[in-house]
């Protein structure tokens, strides 16, 4: 008889051999229908998860960009509030500059009505006491042409005349 292989019959080794090329085809088969798409999907995740890693990386970098612009800002924002506190504080000061100047103004324009108005009381003041002066020398003088009385007489009717217009008013000015 035939020699067997571990006490095997040939039959059975045929079929054994047959079986395992049938599964190797049918491994080959069923990788490509079945193992490629799963590659195929895997591969594709993969694609994605490192897609949206590299977004999330260039995303995380924009933020940065966006945190530094908004702190430079902040930081920018002080300075300008500063600015504009200064430039207020030299607006204010000019302008009470100009307001101090515009009541000096005023307040010289005021003195100068009151010494024009005073001036003018100082003329109307000496215009009537000339008036008054003219008037005592006239009642003076018709006194006299009335009396028509020698010095002594003439002098006692001056200091009459003074008299009764008071020393007071004559004296002033």
């Amino acid at each position: 008889m035939l020699e067997r292989l571990f006490g095997l019959d040939p039959q059975l080794l045929f079929d054994a051999v047959v079986l395992a090329v049938n599964i190797f085809i049918l491994f080959l088969v069923a990788s490509y229908n079945l193992f490629e798409p799963a590659r195929n999907l895997l591969k594709k995740r993969e694609e994605r998860i490192a897609a949206e890693l590299d977004s999330a990386k260039k995303d995380m970098e924009d933020a940065k960009a966006l945190k530094e612009d908004y702190e430079n800002r902040i930081a920018n924002i002080e300075a300008e509030a500063d600015e504009i506190l200064a430039k207020a504080r030299k607006s204010a000061v000019k302008n009470e500059e100009l307001i101090i100047a515009q009541a000096k103004e005023e307040a010289s324009r005021i003195l100068k009505r009151a010494d024009n108005q005073i001036e003018l009381e100082k003329k109307k003041a000496a215009d009537d006491i000339k008036n008054e002066i003219i008037d005592v020398a006239t009642v003076l003088a018709s006194k006299v042409l009335e009396a028509e009385v020698d010095e002594n007489k003439s002098k006692s009717l001056i200091d009459d005349t003074l008299r009764e217009i008071g020393e007071s008013t004559w004296q002033n000015q």
